[in-house]
């Protein structure tokens, strides 16, 4: 009866009638119902067919005879003693392998977070129990509801519990702050009409409400996350897939960058494309002026970063770099713009907020010639962090290296290398972002979409960078990740159009 296993053996006495015997061994590891097994084990018992075709000895006389007796009667009921009575066996409501496991549990079960049950996109975040390596687990969580309540079980599957990290036998024990810093009571909701791979998403700025995400078909869907959750306008216009997109400050326009070589700017309230600008090459990122709404810096394949004025339509300035500009991100006061490439190099250029005027000040590259280079997929700023007490620059790569730099902005976007976090090769153009500082004492955490389908969470102060939580519910690997302004929202993306939208757990 090790680990739980639950089988029968058949007899291997009886000469002939062996092979036939085995055909009809009953397994216990089957799932079938008890009343078919019982039926199945009473039409053709092994132990007694086998018991019945074993000859007497001639040499046993009556004894042997009623030896015989005694040893059918016996092994008769062996599979009755040995496999039903335990698939009958019943406490509290919970069958044997529940009540195994609970004798099985770690011995801070109760301060531990269970994990969550899948969840799909045509479920609507509803939980549903999956098997896997983790069921036991959900075995387990029942039997402790019920044995704090006997005579009740509660259906737990009706409950939006969502994980809020996922246990695994090498992360025990956990600190109690991790947990209640980005723990998630479970997803607020769930947007899947989309047809194609939604591949970034963002809030607005300054907002908890306006949601919009890009799909690889071209389309551009605005939501919004308050109850109840809805879509606000489709946007249509781009004939190959949206790569980047970024609202204005004032969250009345979006403008986009695709692969068909045109930038488009829309009106979010008319839901109509006001302005069209026209390329020689595919468009990689985009990004408003902070201070200057009608400044766009647009990088392209064209190893380019260009500056438009976009109620004229006409550029303003151009930048050459060594490779084409796939990410970037603006400083808050918008005097510096950083950037990174296909090469994996990370740029600083100082712009003027006034004229638009860019010159290139500083850029890191990896010190190993010899490594592969990869595009980088994000490049986000942070004002502020707790680890370098100044303002900060996250990095990821698409072969899933993730780099932590310190900004000397008084040094013109000085960058000086703090730590880096290598993850899993990505496949896909995966995201990152800095998670909020709210009710966290210690530590750097960051979020990334993770092509396992999961959404992880990482402390960058940690010496091996162990995954701290981890959401689940995408069916397909989660492209990207954007918090909202009341940093009470996360949504994620994966390559099946679909965004989750996961509550943050009050703290």
């Amino acid at each position: 009866m090790a680990g739980g296993e639950i089988t029968n053996n058949c007899s291997k006495e009886g000469g002939a009638a062996r092979n036939e015997s085995n055909k009809n061994c009953i397994n216990g590891n089957d799932n079938d119902t008890n009343g078919a097994t019982r039926k199945k084990a009473s039409a053709m018992d092994p132990e007694a067919f086998c018991c019945v075709l074993q000859p007497v000895a001639s040499d046993s006389g009556d004894s042997g005879t009623d030896y015989i007796g005694i040893r059918r009667i016996l092994l008769s009921r062996k599979a009755e003693s040995g496999c039903y009575r335990r698939l009958d066996w019943r406490c509290n409501g919970k069958g044997y392998v529940a009540y195994r496991n609970f004798m099985r549990r770690p011995r801070n079960w109760e301060k531990l977070h269970t994990p969550s049950r899948t969840s799909t996109a045509g479920n609507s975040g509803r939980w549903l129990s999956a098997s896997s390596s983790f069921s036991h687990l959900f075995e387990l969580e029942n039997w402790t509801n019920s044995s704090k309540d006997k005579g009740s079980v509660p259906a737990a599957s009706n409950q939006r519990t969502s994980l809020s990290s996922r246990i695994s036998d090498s992360d025990r024990p956990r600190q109690q702050a991790v947990e209640l810093a980005y723990s998630f009571v479970g997803m607020h909701c769930i947007f899947d009409q989309g047809k194609a791979a939604a591949t970034v998403l963002k809030f607005g700025h300054m907002s908890s409400d306006v949601l919009a995400y890009g799909a690889s078909d071209g389309t551009l869907v605005v939501c919004n996350v308050s109850e109840p959750p809805s879509v606000i306008k489709q946007l249509s216009g781009h004939s190959k897939d949206v790569t980047d997109f970024d609202f204005s400050s004032n969250n009345q326009y979006i403008a986009s960058s695709s692969k068909d070589k045109t930038v488009r700017v829309w009106d979010i309230s008319k839901g109509v494309c006001i302005r069209v600008i026209y390329g020689v090459s595919p468009k990689l990122c985009i990004r408003f002026h902070p201070v200057n709404n009608n400044f766009l810096s647009v990088g392209n394949v064209n190893k380019e970063l260009t500056v438009f004025n976009f109620s004229i339509g006409r550029v303003i300035t151009k930048l050459s770099f060594d490779s084409e500009v796939t990410a970037m991100d603006h400083d808050h006061a918008g005097q510096f713009i950083f950037c990174g490439d296909a090469q994996g190099c990370v740029y600083s250029v100082s712009m003027d907020s006034r004229t638009g005027t860019l010159s290139r000040s500083y850029r890191y590259r990896s010190s190993n010639k010899n490594k592969p280079k990869y595009p980088v997929t994000t490049v986000q700023y942070r004002s502020f962090s707790s680890m370098t007490k100044g303002p900060v620059l996250l990095t990821c790569t698409q072969d899933g290296v993730i780099l932590f730099f310190s900004v000397a902005l008084e040094s013109q976007g000085y960058l000086t290398l703090r730590c880096s976090l290598k993850l899993s090769s990505r496949v896909h153009s995966t995201r990152a972002s800095f998670c909020p500082l709210i009710s966290v004492d210690k530590g750097e955490y960051i979020v990334v979409g993770s092509e396992d389908s999961n959404v992880d969470f990482y402390d960058l102060t940690r010496p091996k960078h162990k995954s701290v939580n981890k959401l689940q519910g995408h069916s397909f690997p989660v492209i990207d990740v954007a918090w909202n302004h009341g940093e009470n929202l996360l949504a994620s993306s994966d390559l099946s159009g679909v965004v989750i939208v996961w509550k943050r757990a009050k703290t």
